[in-house]
Parts: structure tokens; sequence; C-alpha cells
């Protein structure tokens, strides 16, 4: 819910030659939040132990709460009076719940039922999409819309290739290299940090320059991170992780806000909803995605093995193995962004929906 109408309000709020400037201020402030998460994650872990993670987010959640129920004041609502297309929502929600779940379960048998079953149920969510009335998901965006399409395409791959990287990480911080779980989180909040700073500077850029220009130059950044993560061995120094972990940051901080632009810029103002929750589904699935490679990469290499010294090699294959797929889906989403095509010209020659 949240990160279904955020976006769509920024942006329904600022006009066009300010909005890539607005979303990189909300885009600096997620990752501010992401880079403060390892290190309180790591520091509340060690000193209150795992379960005040999850509670600390209560007093959070009911101050944010306060603070919107009085200082937001109401806005647009311009698909009000349309049915909400709940058969429609049913039949995704279920589909990307199996898709997500059976890829997890690679490479036992029962992981392929779930992948099918959701690909079953995805192509009947289209299907209804198509002749639904009020459809959670117009298909229409993405039939006749390349540069909304290709830039969802491209954010998917985007979030599917990184995700999984502070997760192999974390392990091999705190198990190969001996660190605590406080100081491996210190070393991974370099890369939301740098994220954090240059994402406004990326959201001004996309104002003056075309965003697909700006989004791949970052998808570039990100696929040479993976790459050079690639290289890591079991006595690797810190300052090369820290490194690699600031030029993923800053890749994704020139892709991530350029390419919301270009997906909110490419909608009427009615679909701002849609636009704002594709973004957060391509965000989200493409983190399970990610996380699911990872899992299944894990699975192949270690099994059911635990991480330990006499398995450190294997563990190792296998985070390389999974950073040179991930590197492999960056550089596929390098192509989506670039393909997407001019903005400008695209808006000019799509008739309105």
């Amino acid at each position: 819910m949240l990160f279904g109408s955020g976006i769509a309000m920024l942006t329904s709020v600022c006009p066009p030659g300010e909005r890539g400037k607005a979303l990189g201020i909300n885009t600096a402030a997620v990752y501010f939040g992401l880079s403060m998460g390892p290190l309180m994650g790591g520091f509340l872990t060690e000193h209150f132990g795992w379960r005040s993670v999850f509670l600390i987010n209560v007093p959070l959640g009911a101050l944010i709460l306060v603070l919107v129920c009085w200082r937001l004041k109401g806005d647009w609502a311009e698909a009000e009076g349309e049915r909400f297309d709940l058969i429609g929502s049913v039949l995704y929600s279920l589909a990307l719940a199996s898709l997500i779940y059976g890829l997890s379960l690679f490479p036992v048998i029962q992981g392929m039922g779930f992948v099918l079953a959701g690909t079953g149920l995805l192509a009947a969510f289209v299907i209804w999409e198509m002749r639904a009335k009020s459809p959670v998901m117009d298909i229409r965006l993405l039939r006749g819309n390349r540069v909304f399409a290709f830039s969802n395409a491209a954010a998917f791959l985007n979030y599917s290739s990184t995700y999984a990287v502070v997760f192999f990480l974390s392990f091999y911080l705190q198990y190969v290299k001996g660190l605590s779980p406080e100081s491996a989180g210190l070393i991974l909040v370099a890369q939301p940090a740098v994220q954090a700073v240059f994402s406004p500077t990326a959201g001004r850029l996309s104002d003056r320059i075309e965003p697909r220009l700006v989004a791949s130059a970052g998808m570039t950044i990100t696929a040479i991170g993976l790459v050079l993560l690639l290289f890591l061995k079991e006595g690797s120094p810190l300052y090369l992780i820290v490194a690699c972990l600031m030029l993923l940051g800053l890749g994704f901080a020139f892709f991530a806000s350029p390419n919301t632009n270009a997906i909110m810029s490419a909608v009427p103002r009615k679909f701002y909803g849609v636009a704002s929750g594709s973004v957060g589904t391509m965000r989200l699935t493409g983190q399970m995605f990610s996380q699911a490679i990872a899992l299944l990469v894990s699975a192949l290499y270690l099994g059911s093995a635990q991480i330990v010294p006499e398995n450190y090699p294997q563990f190792l294959m296998a985070m390389r193995a999974a950073f040179a797929v991930l590197a492999v889906l960056c550089s596929l989403g390098i192509f989506f962004s670039l393909a997407r095509g001019d903005e400008a010209a695209d808006l000019a020659a799509r008739k309105p929906i």
C-alpha cells in the first residue's frame, strides 16, 4: 500500500520539469533508511537479540501514522467510481506467490509444479485483465506504450540482479571474514549510503537529459560492479568489498530515480496509481526473484550443509556463480533500458489511452 501510492502522490503534485528532482529526493530517503537498516539491524541483533529488529518497527510505525494523519492532506483520485478488480488482484497475487515459492524450492521437483501453476495463473490474469472493465493492471499500458513496458522490464532486471548481493555478502563477511553482525552491517551500509547521496543528483539530471540515457549509464555501472564481485576470494581485502558496494550504489542511484521518472512520465494522470504500483511491483518481485536465484544456487552448491570452514570453498563457488548470473541479468537490463526509445517521441506518437 505504501509503495503503490507514495510515488503516485509525488508525481501528481510535481510538474514534469521538476519530477525527477522530487523522485530523486524520495529515492534518497528510501535508501537512507536502507543504509541505516544493516547498521541498526546489526547493532540491535548483537545487543538486544534478533526480535528487537521487528519490535523497533512498532514505535516507528506509530510515529509515521501520527504524522500522516496530522500533516498529509487529501489528494486527487481520478479513477474514483471505478470498481475494484478483485478477481484480477487475486489471480495476480496467487501467480506471483506460486512462481516465487516454486523458484525457492528448486531443485526439488515440487518447485516445478508451483512454477507451472504460477505460469498458468499469470496467463489467466492477463486474459482476465484484457476483458475487465476496470482492470487492476491495464494491459494496454504494456502493449501500446514502449517506454512504460521497457522501463518496467529494466527495473525488474535491475532489482533481480542486485538484491541477492547483500544476501551473499552478509554471510561472506560474518562467516568467511569472521566479522560480527554489527561490523558486517557497517560495511554493507556502503551501498545504500552512496545511493542516498547521489539519487537526488541523478533525479535532477533526468529532468535535463533523457532519462533512459541516465538510467542506462547507471545500469552499466551496476553491471561493472557485479563483474568485479566475481573476483572475491577468502583473502580479499575489506576495502575491495567496500569499493564494489560503493560502485553498485552509484550505479543504482543513477538508475532508480531516472527510470522511475520515465515510468511515471509515460502514462496519463489517471494511471499514476497503476504506474506507481508497477514500480513497487517490479522492485519487490525483482528482489524476490533475486533471492530465489540465491537460494537455488546455494542449494546446488551447498545442499543442506551449513556454512562451516570446511564448506567455505563450496560457499565461495556458489557466491561467484550467483554473481555471474546476476551480472548477465544486469547486462540484459541495459538492453531494455536503451531499447525503450525516446520518451518525448513516444508520447508524441502514441494515441491517448
